[in-house]
């Protein structure tokens, strides 16, 4: 195993420091327009599924920024788009995917969404590669990890609950972090 979940989560926490208003800015910007497009009826459904992968990119740009101690802005957010034919696909086909393999069981399909936890990361940090090389270097990316990265996604499930009882409020705080861990935890496996 490379670097510990707690490590990476504590590198998380100094990478946000001084950022923290940004990177909750950004991340209710991010929610609002995600959310806020689930609102209207069937149509909203339909945007939000096409401008789903975009937004996933551009939420990974934005987090790598923060992980790498580079500049962060929060129209990153938006850069997936520059790749959207690829980032609209590899959502697409991820959704498919892991769809497919939930009909098997529950426990498949969350294996597949963890195989397919980098391709965002991937797509945002090359901008040659295609939908389906993404997705399949994440599942080789993720071989001997899919364990450690479930364990760091139970890392946040007490922080989720106390969310909760802010009315979801504390989600803007959580959101940042989790993202900017999953970064560290890209770039640690990478």
């Amino acid at each position: 195993m490379k670097t510990e979940n707690k490590v990476l989560m504590k590198q998380a926490r100094e990478a946000l420091s001084g950022k923290w208003g940004l990177a909750v800015g950004t991340f209710l910007v991010y929610m609002l327009l995600m959310c806020g497009l689930q609102i209207i009826p069937v149509a909203g459904y339909i945007a939000s599924l096409i401008i789903a992968g975009p937004m996933g990119v551009g939420i990974a740009i934005f987090s790598m920024s923060i992980s790498r101690n580079k500049e962060a802005r929060l129209s990153q957010i938006f850069d997936g788009f520059e790749k959207f034919g690829v980032s609209l696909v590899a959502y697409l086909l991820m959704l498919l995917f892991i769809i497919l393999w939930m009909l098997l069981l529950i426990v498949p399909g969350i294996i597949a969404a963890i195989s397919y936890s980098q391709t965002f990361f991937i797509i945002a940090d090359d901008n040659s590669i295609g939908s389906m090389e993404a997705i399949n270097k994440s599942k080789k990316m993720m071989d001997g990890y899919k364990w450690k990265y479930f364990c760091l996604c139970l890392r946040f499930i007490g922080w989720a609950l106390l969310c909760i009882l802010t009315l979801g409020i504390g989600f803007l705080w959580l959101g940042p972090y989790m993202m900017v861990s999953y970064a560290k935890f890209y770039d640690d496996i990478k």
